[in-house]
């Protein structure tokens, strides 16, 4: 008994270590890989219709579905979201209007709210792997993102390449001329100056927002927003997989990552890098060698089991030894945190780097997970604390 026992121990064994040495040469491959890293298939909406945005919850024509040119000339499709303050002012030709997706934006009364008010602050919002624009925890995010300033903060979302509506297939590159794309759309089309602009991304969208964030400080003149809010980050996508698990049930490299020489080998074949910890660093030294403002919130939940929340503490580390000239060292960094960081108790705990030009905020909530904490009011409080320190009318 004990020896048919064994022999179907070891026949499952072989099983599994063969079908996990077929992943492993799937994810080789560039298009299965693709798939893997954006889920991008994974629609999430539960057979609504996106052109449908009050199936989401959300009022007649709160939202305007339309499109914005990639760099291509392809359609990224895209939510325009008002403001409930907003948009209770204006109820009555927002209501006479007819709903759905618009192919002229321009023509609406949501755009030339959007446009005209000297005091519209506007969020561009860069959403994470998988869904669309309405999935999951995302509307929630929106209202969450507004509820600050309820008549001024208007919020841009849209689908990457490969999701949703928008075509093409997901790429690192391509994904950060997309968000370039509707920055661009927002500041050239709509006429908003980036001092009224913030940055938020969660999870996937905070290393598409600090692509986008490097890419603008590195123009001449540089391009300074004001500020970016970073929910879920990750130091870079190999460290990312070495702990990350699909559905929270199948590894990627978990299971060699304890060997190091096979698991560097396996990494040079991730073919889309996604250093955050690199390009936060690049972004945060361009703006101090320049002398221009920035504002950077990281945000990240203790009981995230998706992304560890220890990658926003290596984020945040590298973010201030940019900020350091000659740099700080991990361990006294640490040091420094335990010195001055503020102890909420059951909220968690938040510390600050201040330099001339700049602020680093880590929040470490004991609680949200990966999604739930987007519709939370550390979300609204950390826009609402960069837009009063951008402009202090606002507060």
């Amino acid at each position: 008994m004990f020896y048919l026992l064994l022999k179907y121990v070891s026949l499952s064994a072989a099983v599994l270590a063969g079908l996990y040495a077929s992943l492993l040469g799937l994810l080789a491959l560039p298009s299965f890989q693709a798939h893997v890293v954006y889920l991008h298939k994974v629609q999430l909406t539960w057979f609504k219709d996106l052109d449908i945005p009050e199936s989401f919850g959300l009022l007649r024509n709160q939202v305007t579905p339309f499109t914005i040119e990639s760099s291509e000339g392809e359609a990224l499709y895209a939510w325009h979201i008002l403001p409930i303050g907003l948009y209770r002012q204006h109820e009555s030709a927002l209501l006479a209007e007819p709903a759905g997706f618009v192919s002229d934006f321009k023509s609406r009364v949501s755009f030339n709210l959007l446009r005209d008010d000297p005091e519209t602050r506007l969020i561009i919002h860069f959403h994470g792997a998988a869904g669309t624009v309405g999935s999951g925890y995302r509307v929630p995010n929106y209202h969450a993102l507004s509820a600050g300033q309820a008549q001024k903060i208007h919020v841009l979302t849209f689908d990457y390449r490969g999701f949703g509506r928008s075509k093409g297939t997901p790429s690192e590159r391509g994904l950060c001329s997309d968000a370039i794309a509707a920055v661009d759309w927002a500041m050239d089309v709509v006429g908003i100056p980036p001092s009224r602009i913030v940055i938020f991304g969660q999870s996937m969208g905070t290393a598409v927002s600090l692509a986008v964030l490097e890419h603008y400080a590195s123009q001449s003149p540089p391009v300074s927003f004001a500020g970016s809010v970073l929910v879920a980050p990750f130091a870079d996508l190999a460290t990312l997989v070495s702990t990350y698990s699909v559905a929270g049930t199948i590894p990627i490299l978990s299971p060699v990552a304890r060997f190091p020489s096979i698991f560097k080998y396996l990494s040079t074949f991730i073919r889309d890098k996604w250093s955050s910890k690199d390009r936060i660093a690049r972004y945060v030294r361009a703006n101090e060698a320049n002398g221009q403002k920035y504002r950077l919130t990281l945000i990240h939940a203790e009981d995230d089991w998706d992304i560890p929340w220890h990658h926003t503490e290596i984020i945040f580390w590298h973010a201030v030894d940019a900020a350091v000239p000659g740099g700080i060292s991990y361990d006294e960094l640490d040091r420094m945190k335990s010195d001055t960081g503020t102890d909420l108790g059951a909220a968690g705990s938040v510390v600050e780097w201040r330099t001339v030009n700049g602020v680093i905020r880590e929040e470490i909530p004991k609680t949200g997970l990966h999604n739930f904490i987007m519709g939370n009011p550390v979300v609204t409080m950390a826009v609402m604390r960069i837009l009063a320190t951008a402009d202090p009318v606002l507060e």
